[in-house]
């Protein structure tokens, strides 16, 4: 197939075609940028939910919970799940999905798991071109389901439009939920296995530390038990009623413009790491040698490798 017909299958809406695009996201290669680029016109529409957490929080379990609220309204849904690199294969190792197996027969849901393959902050560096093809394909809504997030590891505010932040009784001292970055990147907190003991004080400690805060939006705690679906629809109107916030004020569109802004440095990071991997190895052990022999400190070498990198550039072009 050649990548024209593959982007005017996924446009149509066609599975496999999109299955076999993400497959090609997250190898990468030339040849992507030109479905991409023929994709990028049909996008902006879809809205993107994050969910994240720590690891057992029950993050999977909820999804499989907004995706069938979404799908009482009709609303087709995909789902790009984020799990742990296998070491040996890069894989995810948790591809089998087994918690949202009762989806797997519903044409309006799109489920697929994405491997981390090392990337910090619980989201694959393809997640946003992954959000892109679900989105050209006519997918209206997108939740990102990230592997357990840790202290300055949190990227998934950057990719999702709504930020749910799955926790339960007995989650630990609220000061760790600031040190890891969660409070800035809630827009709702989601007090899951609310039938456990201690879900009070775990509730009473996050409004004490969120009353301490200066953020524009207080999120929502909504207590919610996934596994026997209890408090999804409290947790589907908190979902809407941020969407609502977002879109007045265009504060939706601030909110994409700072992640589009994002995802151009990373993309020029990531190249440009690449460039020096490739090209710059020889001298890198010889700046490395002249640190380690206090001939230099590692700031100038720093600025001799990006000095000799602006030098090979001008004499390319």
């Amino acid at each position: 197939m050649t990548h024209g017909a593959l982007a005017e299958r996924v446009l149509k809406g066609e599975r496999r075609a999109l299955a076999r695009l993400i497959s090609l996201i997250e190898d990468g290669g030339p040849d992507l940028a030109e479905v991409m680029r023929a994709l990028y016109p049909h996008t902006g529409r879809a809205y993107a939910v994050g969910i994240t957490g720590a690891p057992g929080a029950g993050k999977s379990s909820l999804t499989d919970r907004v995706v069938g609220r979404a799908r009482r309204d009709a609303t087709s849904v995909g789902v790009l799940a984020i799990d742990p690199s296998s070491p040996f294969s890069g894989g995810a190792l948790l591809g089998d999905r087994v918690r949202m197996q009762g989806h797997a027969t519903d044409d309006g849901v799109f489920i697929r798991s994405m491997a981390t393959r090392g990337h910090l902050g619980g989201i694959a560096l393809a997640t946003p071109e992954a959000m892109r093809a679900l989105d050209a394909s006519g997918i209206e809504l997108i939740i990102v389901e990230t592997v357990g997030v840790g202290q300055a590891e949190v990227r998934v505010a950057d990719a999702c439009d709504t930020v749910l932040v799955v926790i339960n009784p007995g989650w630990g001292d609220a000061v760790q939920v600031a040190k890891a970055g969660l409070l800035e990147v809630a827009d709702v907190f989601v007090l899951n296995k609310a039938d456990r003991h201690g879900v009070r004080q775990a509730e009473r400690e996050l409004e004490q530390m969120l009353e301490l805060s200066n953020l524009e939006r207080t999120p929502e705690i909504v207590r919610t038990v996934a596994t026997e679906g209890e408090g999804i629809e409290e947790l589907w109107a908190a979902i809407c009623s941020h969407r609502s916030f977002l879109e007045r004020d265009e504060r939706l569109s601030k909110r994409r413009l700072r992640r589009a802004a994002l995802e151009i440095r990373d993309i020029a990071l990531e190249r440009y790491r690449s460039r020096l991997d490739e090209d710059a190895t020889a001298l890198i052990a010889e700046l490395a040698s002249d640190v380690e022999a206090r001939r230099c400190d590692p700031y100038e070498a720093a600025d001799r490798l990006l000095r000799r990198s602006a030098e090979r550039d001008a004499r390319q072009s």
